[in-house]
C-alpha cells in the first residue's frame, strides 16, 4: 500500500540527508522515482545536505502540477514508484493535494521532508496541509540541538546578529546582502526562543557584569518580607 509520509522537524535534524538515503535505498532495490525540491540552500534544481551530499532534482514552482509531472514521466516510459519531496514546506496546499492523489490513484509512495513552522513561529501552508493529509507524520531520529544543549524545537531568524520575529515568511537561509541585512537561521529550544536568546545574545550576556547568569535570571526572587526558611 502506497503512503504519504511527512518527515518534519527543525533545521539541522537531517531531513535532507534522510531524503537522499531513502532515494538511494529505493533505487538500490530497482524502484524508479522522482526527486522534487524548492529553494534549496545550494541553488536551483538540487537536493543538498549540510553534510555535503547532493543530487539533481526537479525545481518546484507555484504553477507546477506535480500530478502532471508524474503522469508525463510514466507515459514517457519511465517508472515512477515513489516521489521524494524536499523543502515541502514551500509547496502550495494544492500541490500537497496533488501528492495525496498520486498515492491514492496511482499507488505512488510519497516521502515529503520539511520544516513545520517558520521563524515567528507559524505553520507553513504546505506543512499544514501535509499534516492534515499525511498517512503518517514522523520526526527524524537525529535531534537538532540549541546552543544550550537542549533539544531544538524552533527555527529562529537572525538579522545582523539579532533574532527577529517579524518579516516575510520565506527568506532563504545563510544569505547576505539582502535589504534586511545579513540573514541567518539558528535552531533554539523553546525556552531560549521565547526569550529571544540566540547564541550571540547569550555570549554577550555572559560577558556583561551587569547581567545575572542566565539560569539565575530565570528564577523568581522572594518577595520583600518573605522568610526563605519558612519561619
Amino acid at each position: 500500500m502506497a503512503e504519504l509520509v511527512f518527515f518534519s522537524g527543525t533545521m539541522d535534524c537531517g531531513k535532507s540527508t534522510l531524503a537522499l538515503q531513502m532515494d538511494h535505498n529505493h533505487r538500490a532495490r530497482g524502484r524508479g522515482g522522482l526527486i522534487f525540491t524548492r529553494l534549496d540552500r545550494a541553488g536551483e534544481a538540487v537536493l543538498s545536505s549540510r553534510l555535503g551530499l547532493a543530487t539533481g532534482a526537479i525545481e518546484v514552482t507555484d504553477a507546477m502540477d506535480l500530478w502532471d509531472v508524474v503522469v508525463a514521466h510514466r507515459t514517457g516510459g519511465h517508472r515512477v514508484d515513489y516521489v521524494i519531496c524536499d523543502e515541502a514546506q514551500f509547496y502550495t496546499p494544492t500541490q500537497v493535494e496533488q501528492l495525496a492523489r498520486l498515492v491514492d490513484d496511482m499507488e505512488v509512495d510519497v516521502f515529503a521532508f520539511g520544516i513545520t513552522a517558520d521563524f515567528r513561529p507559524q505553520l507553513f501552508p504546505g506543512s499544514r496541509r501535509l499534516i492534515e493529509l499525511a498517512d503518517r507524520v514522523q520526526v527524524p531520529q537525529v535531534e537538532a540541538l540549541c546552543w544550550c544543549g537542549r533539544r531544538a524545537t524552533h527555527n529562529a531568524r537572525i538579522v545582523d546578529g539579532v533574532m527577529v520575529v517579524e518579516g516575510e515568511q520565506v527568506v532563504v537561509g545563510d544569505t547576505s546582502g539582502t535589504a534586511a541585512g545579513e540573514v541567518e537561521y539558528e535552531v533554539l529550544c523553546r525556552r531560549h526562543f521565547m526569550r529571544r536568546m540566540n547564541s550571540r545574545a547569550a555570549r554577550a550576556a555572559a560577558l556583561s557584569a551587569d547581567v545575572l547568569p542566565l539560569e539565575l535570571a530565570a528564577c523568581a526572587l522572594p518577595a520583600p518580607g518573605d522568610d526563605p526558611h519558612g519561619g
